[in-house]
């Protein structure tokens, strides 16, 4: 028996990925005109952003995506009382049916929120981070695994297609999902667990799982017995502890490898958290040595 072989025809083509990054911008936090010769994707996951760009000037609200074009000069602009969290990809596409997407906000359905979570959990272990930018949240020296290159180029392709198919016949935003009941509990708490290292917060954690800080806390505390924070709180302390007997980083360093904001915050949790200072505690291990 012979078969026809029918080769794919490809509506969508990502051919490179720029940067995948989850921001949380402060209030007021602004950038002057810039553009790109890659596309440039903006998601607002909370809050609102203003946009100033060539096909489109407004605000994005959150829920809702726009796309850059190539070599499309943009800026944006958070307002005083607004600190958003904003998901950017930066991605090589020539398609024309992006087009549609520069010139107005999109609202996102809750599957397409899903599609842009799973791109997220794949991609920012893998894309590293423009370091100048402010409380920037992604993976730094991990080793990702197999295939992720390709997925996060399948899943991102897939949630262009979800974008234009629902632009021809728009579907209804349901609910966020809620975590008790669909066991995502402990995929949360593993990746808690792989990832505690990195500025991670609750509305990230919330995004990338589909649900709401009230759900994942109650959830958490239910299935663990602490919070989110106090178990992120607990695996940084003792991830401190380890290297600070190794002697290989100072105290500032270790902050910052732990994702702290600030070095004085991260001595009054390892206070609290041991009874002693990151100084004191390295005093009192090598006194132990030399007993």
């Amino acid at each position: 028996m012979s078969y026809n072989l029918k080769p794919f025809d490809i509506a969508i083509s990502v051919s490179k990925i720029a940067n995948i990054n989850y921001f949380e911008f402060t209030e007021s936090y602004y950038t002057i005109g810039d553009s790109h010769t890659f596309c440039e994707m903006l998601y607002v996951d909370k809050g609102k952003i203003n946009v100033n760009a060539e096909n489109f000037s407004g605000t994005i609200s959150e829920g809702q995506v726009i796309v850059h074009r190539p070599d499309e000069v943009h800026s944006l602009e958070c307002e005083e009382d607004t600190a958003p969290n904003v998901i950017i990809i930066g991605f090589e596409c020539e398609s024309e049916f992006l087009e549609p997407f520069s010139r107005e906000a999109i609202n996102l359905t809750s599957a397409q929120k899903k599609l842009l979570a799973e791109i997220m959990q794949e991609g920012m272990s893998v894309y590293p981070p423009p370091y100048d930018q402010p409380n920037i949240m992604s993976a730094k020296n991990t080793i990702y695994p197999f295939g992720a290159d390709q997925l996060v180029k399948i899943r991102l392709e897939a949630f262009f297609i979800s974008l234009i198919r629902s632009s021809q016949t728009p579907e209804t935003n349901g609910p966020s999902a809620d975590i008790s009941t669909d066991g995502k509990i402990a995929d949360i708490y593993r990746y808690i667990s792989e990832h505690y290292k990195e500025k991670i917060s609750l509305d990230n954690i919330c995004f990338l799982f589909g649900t709401n800080k009230t759900s994942l806390c109650q959830s958490f505390k239910e299935a663990y017995g602490t919070t989110v924070l106090s178990y992120i709180n607990k695996l940084r302390v003792k991830e401190a502890k380890v290297m600070l007997r190794e002697s290989v980083y100072s105290v500032t360093e270790i902050s910052e490898n732990l994702g702290f904001n600030s070095i004085h915050y991260f001595c009054r949790l390892f206070k609290k958290e041991t009874g002693q200072s990151p100084m004191e505690y390295m005093k009192s291990i090598k006194a132990k040595l030399n007993l």
